[in-house]
């Protein structure tokens, strides 16, 4: 009997904040301009990313190092 209290504790906690976390999540609006706000956002988000995996990859660059020039040592520090 104990165990099956605590099965049922535990899943009421379980079922309320799941309840919780959706209830702050999403929100619900019938403004037309929210909507076409939203809806614009993410057509730009969709083309950017099939932009990015369109592009072809650019190969990195390797940069030769360049000779070091050492300074001249002063002949009066001497």
């Amino acid at each position: 009997m104990k165990k099956m209290s605590l099965a049922i504790l535990v899943s009421l906690g379980a079922v309320t904040g799941a309840a919780y976390a959706q209830d702050n999540g999403i929100m619900t609006s019938t403004d037309p301009a929210k909507a076409a706000d939203i809806e614009q956002r993410a057509q730009d988000l969709q083309n950017r990313q099939q932009a990015m995996q369109s592009a072809p990859a650019m190969p990195e660059k390797h940069h030769k190092m360049s000779p070091h020039h050492h300074k001249k040592a002063d002949a009066s520090s001497s």
